[in-house]
């Protein structure tokens, strides 16, 4: 969970934006202007951390056009559900505000996650969290997912997948974008977006704005989300420079404590959250039980194609985050607070607040090589961040000797990361190329507090990846391939007292073909841990997961997905995945389990869509998500078992192309869990007492779309 949130203002951000854009225009202006067509830059900002079909790497695709119809306020793992070994969840029941992922059975720690190669993982907790970036996906080009531990790429190690976006391309052509969707629980989105497509042939400048609210489905769990994206960008013959800035804002109130066994049969959208008994002996909930938090992104890229052969990216970036979480603590301990006891009395009431206050920057750059049978890249990145961690309590009914804006803890890490690779694809014949990786990555990480204590830690890792394609005949092709992953741990781990780093042998076989009707991707994965940092289904006292090292443990499984076109009409793009996870003689606490399934694994992963297009510029989509049973710790405790589910949702997107006034009006529907299944997505233990995080019934969302 993001355990730190806030509600600050935009302070500087005019004035960032301002220097960035200058900058840009000033670059712009400087350089010789050609009307020459340009070669498309783009896909330089991830050419270092994106595999193509040549590549020894499982791996998946969601484009532009693929997100926009489900595009209508649900955050981006959602829009994945329905890739290939993807398991996702929501807090709130609805998909907004905080979502997860799964990937393989990783949680979203374990999911190395760019932004036009920039890493966003939070340094500390290597968390991605979705809710600080609200309808960041109207504003992607596209998204790919590697599973397992796929190629180099810059931040924290993949340990199940990694994901890298690539944000909106420059257009050509002036456009603009209205676009507004509503639905149950009160949702609304509304997004606004502009380009002024190139001037003279050179410069752009393209933006959104987007707003989206919702009670959420789960009591009280209300998400008030904002979020912005600008983009200036300089096009010449063999250059592409972008200057970005983007962010949110994020107010939610807290539904991370999910709901017990018994209350779920009673009453399934129960949130315990902010529950206290007043004076009077009266149950109420403390209104401000939220979660508040700002975050501002700001990317320099510079790509330069030098010749035929070489081209060059150049990235600089910041991140700032900062704000807060509040609760009503009933009963606290002075003494936790650092407050002294008032004669007998020796516990209050209070209102707490948890501050972060981060900063996060460095540079990444590469080089990319390519000639007919050799392509090589070479990169790397050092960043740094800093982070301050404080405590405020803003309200007691018995305030002892505190002072208005006294910190009852203050503690400060930072961390450092450097990373240089370099990979290698070579064609040795018509039919073999090779793949070669080398990693080499430096971590140095530093923190005191009461939690984690005296931290001073420095890692060295070296992850070799190494594979080969073997090109059957111009529909199908074989790889093979090996990848050596190292992972330092995460601040709560140091809390848990375990800082072990662990290590995972990745090994992966799969076939591709392509037909004319028929597109078919095959994997068989074999992941062999050592030290994994395995979930145990438990949280600490501010809702994020504990793990401890499992000393050996495995992954094997076999992933398949494909696209079928039946007809002209019809389409069908089925998955699943069946695979085996588990721990060798697991100890814990003294005690031996032997071989046990490792938490939140589920075996079975099943995903489809059928898709229906009657007329032209009509799609009728049908999906169906299957996930079975798993546990939420690694005894395989009965109460600990999540039942399987198997839930529909049904999207419909018809475009319009009127003559006049708007190029493209497109009408959108959603309809979530279409045959109203009541399930459970995700949870968590409490000691041997299971808590669940219950999802929505039957829901829709509607969308109207304006593009001029």
């Amino acid at each position: 969970m993001n355990t730190i949130i806030t509600v600050t203002k935009y302070k500087n951000l005019t004035y960032y934006m301002s220097f960035i854009f200058l900058l840009a225009s000033f670059i712009s202006f400087s350089q010789v202007k050609d009307t020459t067509k340009v070669n498309q830059l783009d896909e330089v900002l991830v050419s270092a951390v994106r595999v193509t079909s040549k590549t020894p790497v499982s791996f998946s695709n969601l484009t532009k056009n693929e997100i926009k119809s489900r595009n209508l306020g649900q955050d981006i793992p959602i829009l994945m559900n329905y890739l290939p070994s993807v398991v996702t969840t929501s807090d709130a029941g609805n998909g907004v505000g905080y979502t997860g992922i799964r990937v393989r059975g990783s949680d979203a720690t374990r999911v190395n996650v760019t932004i036009n190669g920039i890493p966003y993982n939070d340094s500390e907790s290597h968390g991605t969290y979705w809710v600080n970036m609200p309808d960041f996906a109207s504003s992607l080009e596209s998204i790919q997912l590697q599973r397992g531990v796929g190629t180099s790429t810059n931040g924290a190690g993949a340990f199940g997948a990694s994901l890298n976006m690539l944000t909106d391309s420059y257009a050509k052509k002036a456009t603009g974008e209205i676009s507004n969707s509503i639905g149950s629980f009160n949702t609304h989105k509304h997004t606004v977006k502009f380009s002024t497509g190139l001037m003279n042939d050179h410069f752009e400048i393209a933006g959104r704005l987007s707003t989206l609210k919702t009670d959420g489905y789960i009591d009280r769990a209300s998400s008030d989300l904002k979020s912005y994206f600008l983009q200036g960008t300089y096009v010449g013959k063999t250059t592409l420079i972008k200057a970005l800035a983007f962010g949110g804002k994020e107010k939610t109130y807290q539904s991370w404590n999910g709901t017990d066994a018994e209350t779920l049969n009673s009453d399934r959208t129960f949130n315990s959250a902010g529950i206290f008994t007043d004076e009077s002996g009266q149950t109420r909930f403390y209104d401000n039980e939220t979660d508040n938090y700002q975050q501002d992104h700001y990317q320099l890229h510079w790509n330069e194609k030098l010749n035929e052969k070489w081209s060059t990216n150049l990235a600089f970036h910041y991140t700032k985050g900062k704000g807060f979480y509040e609760n009503y603590k009933e009963d606290a301990d002075f003494s936790d607070y650092g407050l002294l006891p008032l004669g007998t009395v020796v516990t209050t009431d209070l209102i707490r607040q948890k501050w972060l206050d981060n900063d996060f920057y460095g540079t990444t750059f590469s080089a990319n090589y390519k000639e007919e049978k050799l392509d090589v890249i070479f990169g790397g990145g050092y960043n740094k961040y800093e982070g301050a961690h404080f405590g405020k309590v803003i309200w007691a009914r018995f305030a002892s000797q505190s002072e208005l804006g006294d910190h009852y803890y203050d503690d400060f890490a930072t961390k450092t990361d450097g990373t240089v690779f370099a990979k290698v694809n070579y064609q040795i014949s018509e039919k073999i190329s090779l793949f070669g990786d080398l990693q080499l990555r430096n971590v140095h990480y530093k923190a005191n507090s009461y939690d984690t204590g005296l931290v001073n830690d420095s890692f060295n890792f070296f992850n070799p990846k190494a594979g080969l394609n073997y090109t059957v005949n111009d529909k199908s092709t074989l790889y093979l391939s090996y990848a050596r992953a190292n992972r330092e741990p995460n601040r709560t781990d140091y809390e848990g007292g375990n800082a072990k780093p662990e290590k995972l042998n990745d090994f992966e076989l799969g076939w591709r073909f392509e037909g004319d009707k028929v597109k078919f991707n095959s994997n068989v994965y074999y992941m062999a841990y050592k030290d994994q940092l395995i979930l145990t289904g438990k949280l600490d006292d501010v809702g994020s997961p504990i793990r401890a090292n499992s000393e050996k443990s495995y992954r094997l499984g076999l992933e398949v997905d494909a696209t079928i076109s039946l007809s002209e009409e019809f389409m069908v793009r089925p998955n699943f995945t069946l695979s085996s996870n588990k721990n060798i003689d697991l100890a814990v606490e003294g005690e031996n389990y032997g071989t046990t399934d490792i938490a939140y694994s589920p075996s079975v992963i099943v995903g489809n869509i059928l898709v229906y297009s009657p007329v032209d510029n009509l799609n009728i989509s049908w999906l169906q998500k299957f996930v079975g049973k798993q546990y939420m710790n690694n005894i395989e405790l009965p109460a600990a078992k999540l039942a399987d589910y198997f839930v529909t949702d049904l999207n419909i997107a018809y475009e319009i192309k009127p003559k006049s006034v708007f190029n493209s009006i497109v009408i959108t529907g959603l309809v979530n869990n279409f045959l109203d299944k009541k399930y459970v997505s995700n949870g968590y233990m409490w000691d041997v007492y299971p808590y669940y995080y219950p999802q929505a019934g039957i829901n829709f969302l509607a969308g109207l779309t304006l593009k001029f």
